[in-house]
Order: structure tokens, then C-alpha cells, then sequence
């Protein structure tokens, strides 16, 4: 069974997916998976060039990401031509690794960390949504910790990306996250819990239970 985890800035998904993993739960990341479709060589790499010229890649050939970066940064139209030519390789290469993860083993969820779940595609390719929640408050509070930034810098971070509260809107299951770690790995507990249970439904074949059923599956909130 595929699951897609996905988050906010600050919201925690990096400490979600590390919890999983040590519970024992694959986990594939999309964000080290976007580097291996760019690798010196590959079609995407090659796409790049020839959309943005030779001047994004480096003395070896490998792609200069901050180069790419000034493309994007301020221009809308070149980020969306850049997400048109990775977003469909991560997504096809995460899929494939996942599907051989789960070949044979249908009775355990494998967990596509994608932090662009919902802006991109890869949400309909998976059975299970699972959104990490932060209040707007504690995400403001969380990266000003992290980073050093002043209000209306971090709060023009978490504006750039689609709102939590939209992605809460979509999510299969929502964990929140407004506590401490404690609090959260009770949570996550319930999380493998919940995933096991669906994963053995998905296995039997039992796929149209309330929370599987991609037409009236409810929200699961775990607080």
C-alpha cells in the first residue's frame, strides 16, 4: 500500500518520516530521489540544458542548482517549466522503487515522503494521504528557531507554499502537531497502527472500507 507524507514548513514531517522509519516502515524521499533524476547523464539533466542553457551546470557537468535557482527564484513561468520537467521523473522513479518494495508484501504500507504531495500529481498515484499539521503559530515559532529570520521573512516562507490548511483539506489522515516529541511519537504510533490496519485491508482486498475508499473516505485526525 503506497502513502504519500506530506507537510508544511516547520510542521514536523522530516521528525514524522525519521520516526517511521524507525519503527520499521520504508520511506522513500522525494527530495533525495530529485537528485538522482538530475544526475550527469540522465534525460532530465538533459531537459534542463536545454530549456535553461549550459550555464546551469557546473565545470564537471553536474547540475549547479544555485545557477538554476536564479532562473526560478522571482520568475513564475520558469519554476513551472522547471516542475514540468522533475516533477513527472521523481514521481515515476519514486513509484517504480516503491512498487518493488511492495511486490510481494502488500501487507505493509511503504511511505512516499513528498513535500509537493498535492501540488503536484503524485497524490493520485497513492492510496493513503497523510498530512503533518502545524497550527500557523507554532510553524512561524518553529522556523524562527531554525533559521535565522524575522517575522515577515518567515511568514513569507510559509506564504510561498501552499497553506497547510488547504493540504489539511485533502489529507486522508492528518496527524497534528502543535505539541512536544513525546506527544508526537504517541502519534505516530497511532499512525502505523492505522496504516497496518489498511494495509492488511488492502492485501485482502477489503478496499472499499471507510477510510480506504478513495470516494468516501473520511478524515482521520489523530491528536
Amino acid at each position: 500500500m503506497l502513502v504519500g507524507l506530506t507537510g508544511g514548513i516547520a510542521t514536523g514531517k522530516s521528525t514524522v518520516s525519521t520516526l517511521l522509519i524507525a519503527r520499521g516502515i520504508p520511506v522513500l524521499d522525494a527530495d533525495r530521489i530529485a537528485r538522482e533524476v538530475v544526475m550527469p547523464g540522465t534525460e532530465t539533466l538533459k531537459a534542463l540544458v536545454e530549456a535553461f542553457g549550459d550555464g546551469i551546470l557546473t565545470d564537471d557537468g553536474t547540475l549547479d542548482r544555485a545557477a538554476l535557482g536564479r532562473f526560478v527564484f522571482h520568475d513564475v513561468a520558469a519554476r513551472e517549466r522547471v516542475n514540468a520537467i522533475t516533477h513527472p521523473a521523481i514521481r515515476s522513479l519514486m513509484v517504480s522503487r516503491a512498487r518493488e518494495l511492495e511486490a510481494g508484501v502488500r501487507a505493509r504500507p511503504i511511505i512516499l515522503d513528498v513535500p509537493l504531495l498535492f501540488e503536484g500529481e503524485t497524490h493520485k498515484v497513492v492510496d493513503v494521504t497523510v498530512l503533518v499539521y502545524a497550527s500557523r503559530p507554532i510553524q512561524l515559532q518553529r522556523l524562527m528557531q531554525r533559521n535565522p529570520l524575522t517575522v515577515s521573512e518567515a511568514n513569507a516562507r510559509i506564504d510561498a507554499q501552499m497553506s497547510t490548511e488547504a493540504k489539511r483539506r485533502l489529507a486522508t489522515i492528518v496527524i497534528e502537531n502543535d505539541g512536544s516529541l513525546s506527544e508526537l511519537e504517541a502519534r505516530v504510533d497511532r499512525l502505523c497502527e492505522i496504516l497496518g490496519k489498511l494495509a492488511r485491508e488492502d492485501e485482502m482486498g477489503e478496499v472499499q472500507s471507510d477510510i480506504n475508499s478513495r470516494s468516501t473516505r473520511p478524515q482521520v485526525v489523530i491528536s
